[in-house]
């Protein structure tokens, strides 16, 4: 149900990756377009590291949700003030 959907993947190491979901097998991978990785500290804010075309191997996700896209888009990825998105669990 969230294919062609922005999704935000925590993984087990604690990276936070955003990207569009564009296919998932029965091993639960996933693979993600225009995929980034954020980093956020704070005293840097909010760094991304673009990834492009990415495969998400199924044991190393923590947590799959969809992203608010109004409310990604209002981050300002330069701001020292910017907090992570919070996941849908399902």
């Amino acid at each position: 149900p969230y294919i062609d959907r922005k999704v935000l993947v925590v993984m087990n190491d604690g990276r936070v990756i955003v990207g569009t979901l564009c296919g998932l097998d029965q091993t639960t991978n996933i693979i993600v377009r225009g995929c980034q990785e954020r980093v956020f500290s704070e005293d840097e804010g909010v760094e991304v590291v673009d990834l492009g075309l990415y495969l998400v191997r199924g044991d190393n996700i923590s947590v799959v949700g969809l992203v608010d896209e109004e409310a990604d888009a209002a981050i300002d990825l330069a701001s020292t003030t910017a907090a992570p998105l919070l996941p849908v669990r399902h």
